[in-house]
C-alpha cells in the first residue's frame, strides 16, 4: 500500500512539524504513575463508518508517556519529543481522549496489565523511533509493539481499526469507549484551556 493511499485513507494521522522539546524539558517532565504497569492502545473510531482514523500507544513502564504517531495532540504545557508526549498524568490522558472525542469520532480504549520488563521495552522503543510520517500511526504502532515480548503475534498494519481488532483479541484487554458530542478539532480542545490540575 503506498503512502498516497494511506493518507486518503487515514486523514486523522498528519505529520508532525511542530519542534522537539529539548532533553532537559524531557527529563524535567517524567510523570510516574503509581499501580501495575501497563500498555494502552488508543483508537479514533468514525461514528459513521466505524473506521479508524487515528492509533497512539499510552506506555505506564519507569514513567508514563503517549506514544502519537504523526498526532496533532500539541500545546505548549506538552512537552513531545519525537512524537512522544511526557508528563502524562491522569488529567493530561482525559485531555488527550477529549481532544479527539467530538461529533464524528469516539475513543476505543484498550488497557493491558504487563511486566515491568515489558512496560520499559515498549517506552525504550517509542522514546527511540523519532517521529513518524503521516498516515502511519498504526504501521508505526504495530511496528514497534510487536517487538515487545509477549506480543511479538501482533501484525503489522496501516489500518487503526485492524489494530485494535487484534489487540481485542488478547486476553485480559479491559475496553472502554469515550464519545463527546462537540464538533470541534483536536486543537480546538486543547486551545479552549483544558484544566490540568495534576
Amino acid at each position: 500500500m503506498t503512502g498516497l493511499v494511506c493518507a486518503a485513507l487515514l486523514a486523522g494521522c498528519a505529520a508532525d512539524t511542530s519542534p522537539d522539546s529539548p532533553p532537559e524539558a524531557v527529563a524535567a517532565a517524567a510523570y510516574q504513575a503509581p499501580g501495575p504497569k501497563k500498555i494502552t492502545v488508543f483508537t479514533m473510531i468514525n461514528n459513521r463508518t466505524g473506521k479508524g482514523g487515528h492509533t497512539a500507544l499510552l506506555v505506564n513502564g519507569s514513567q508514563q508517556v503517549i506514544f502519537d504517531p504523526a498526532g496533532s495532540f500539541r500545546d505548549e504545557r506538552v512537552v513531545e519529543r519525537g512524537d512522544v508526549l511526557y508528563g502524562m498524568t491522569p488529567s493530561w490522558i482525559q485531555a488527550y481522549k477529549s481532544a479527539h472525542a467530538r461529533e464524528t469520532f469516539h475513543v476505543v480504549t484498550q488497557e493491558m496489565i504487563v511486566t515491568p520488563e515489558q512496560a520499559e521495552t515498549a517506552l525504550r522503543l517509542v522514546q527511540a523511533n523519532g517521529a513518524v510520517p503521516g498516515a502511519y500511526c498504526a504501521n508505526a504502532t504495530t511496528s514497534l509493539l510487536k517487538k515487545v515480548p509477549g506480543f511479538g503475534d501482533i501484525e503489522t498494519t496501516f489500518y487503526p481499526a485492524q489494530f485494535m481488532e487484534q489487540i481485542a483479541k488478547r486476553p485480559g484487554v479491559t475496553t472502554t469507549r469515550y464519545f463527546e458530542d462537540d464538533e470541534g478539532h483536536v486543537t480546538d480542545a486543547v486551545k479552549a484551556g483544558i484544566v490540568v490540575a495534576d
